[in-house]
């Protein structure tokens, strides 16, 4: 509380602007403020986030119209909040008191069919469980059910290696009867599924979802998952972690009707048959060609219902440049994007960089996959761009969202099921600190402005 006053005092004195702070647990509402810098409304002033849980913000058009999004504070609480679109209020819960300090424990959000918000988070590779909160009432974040503890990981046919949860992407498809699919990363440290016919009372055993042929302790595709909650779900993966494959590629598969399909529709496997080896799947992204290994950062389906995909290349550590592909209907097509500066972690002077292919980011928008938005390093900062395609990402037009900043901007992420009419659509962390993920202290910002319009 000590270091949140602090913090809050420092603000208002360089801003003039006024801040509340709350214990942990209240609930904080206030009118949304602009920061006298960018001129954009701060969503908190304290939240970062990882970019593998997903989705860390939605749209909500019920009683209220509003945006919903979660992220975990420097303190380790895992807090959800909105923006209301028409009172311009923003309303904050923490739901897990000094969880864990680690940006890869922010929560994923699902709201049920009675307008009840979901939220899934875990510890970060522990073996504690996935935990699920459940709002009492329709739109509202003030008060909760006792937190459910979702102990999925197959432990039988892996107890040699590991058993902890990290990474929780959450589904519902409405022509399976709202069939709720829960993805992490679980046993073995591999893509793991389970799903739940009861709005998530009960789950199916948790059971690995990629298998990589070569498997060794701690080979660990990472996935990225979309869904147009109705029939279908992307998936996107990668070998392992940069850090530890060379050649690390990006491979595709979707499901629907109960099986795993190539993007041109050819069958890989039935759900029953599962888990799959990436050399199944489409291979979006072949490293191993061009010695450049990558890692995946989005993956969506565009209006014609076809796959489109955002990652890195990594030519060296310090070179990271972002990249576009796109199923033809034929064939993946990949298209440079552009440069993205190197990592954003504050590396002490002296000291080898920890993770060095964290880029600022590239992500989708959902709602119109030919554009993108990403953070790029100019003149020793990372700046929050807009970049639109018309022809497939063969060619760009960029616009800075983000201009001559102080602090780095980097990690945005595209509110999902925004509609036309919306002024907010993208949310990014705006970096005070970060030496590694779990060192940092950072606010996130809403994109308020006209230009999005």
């Amino acid at each position: 509380m000590q270091n949140c006053l602090f913090s809050l005092v420092a603000i208002a004195l360089i801003t003039g602007l006024n801040y509340s702070c709350t214990s942990p647990s209240d609930t904080s509402a206030e009118t949304a403020s602009k920061d006298s810098i960018s001129g954009f409304a701060s969503f908190t002033e304290d939240g970062a986030w990882c970019w593998f849980s997903d989705p860390r913000a939605l749209f909500y058009q019920g009683e209220h119209a509003r945006t919903y999004a979660g992220w975990i504070d420097q303190f380790g609480n895992v807090t959800v909040g909105y923006y209301d679109h028409d009172t311009q209020e923003i309303s904050q819960k923490v739901l897990h008191e000094e969880l864990e300090v680690d940006d890869h424990d922010n929560p994923s959000l699902l709201i049920d069919e009675d307008g009840k918000l979901m939220v899934f988070y875990s510890k970060h590779s522990r073996s504690e469980p996935i935990y699920l909160m459940r709002a009492q009432q329709a739109e509202s974040i003030n008060e909760w059910e006792p937190r459910q503890e979702l102990v999925l990981n197959d432990t039988v046919a892996y107890a040699e290696f590991s058993n902890t949860y990290t990474y929780v992407n959450i589904f519902r498809l409405s022509d399976e009867d709202n069939r709720l699919y829960l993805f992490w990363r679980g046993a073995d440290f591999k893509p793991n599924v389970a799903t739940s016919d009861d709005n998530g009372t009960t789950w199916s055993k948790g059971e690995i979802l990629i298998l990589p042929e070569r498997v060794y302790r701690n080979r660990r595709p990472y996935l990225k998952a979309s869904s147009n909650n109705q029939d279908q779900i992307h998936l996107a993966f990668t070998d392992g972690h940069p850090r530890n494959e060379p050649t690390n590629s990006i491979y595709y598969l979707v499901y629907r009707d109960g099986a795993f399909f190539k993007a041109n529709g050819e069958k890989v496997a039935n759900f029953s048959d599962i888990p799959i080896a990436p050399s199944a799947a489409d291979m979006v992204y072949n490293a191993t060609e061009t010695e450049e290994k990558s890692w995946i950062w989005d993956v969506a389906e565009n209006e014609n219902g076809q796959p489109v995909i955002s990652y890195v290349r990594f030519p060296d550590d310090s070179t990271h440049v972002y990249y576009y592909a796109v199923w033809d209907g034929e064939t993946w097509q990949n298209h440079k994007i552009t440069e993205g500066g190197g990592w954003f972690p504050q590396t002490p002077e002296g000291v080898e960089e920890r993770e060095p292919n964290y880029s600022g980011g590239v992500v989708l928008d959902h709602q119109n996959p030919s554009t993108v938005y990403l953070s790029r390093e100019q003149n020793g900062v990372f700046e929050i761009e807009r970049w639109t395609t018309n022809d497939q990402g063969a060619n760009w037009i960029n616009k800075a969202i983000t201009q001559n900043s102080e602090l780095d901007n980097i990690r945005p992420f595209v509110v999902r099921n925004y509609t036309p009419d919306n002024e907010l659509r993208v949310l990014w962390m705006n970096v005070k600190h970060y030496q590694h993920y779990t060192d940092y202290e950072a606010s996130i910002m809403a994109d308020l402005k006209s230009s999005l319009q």
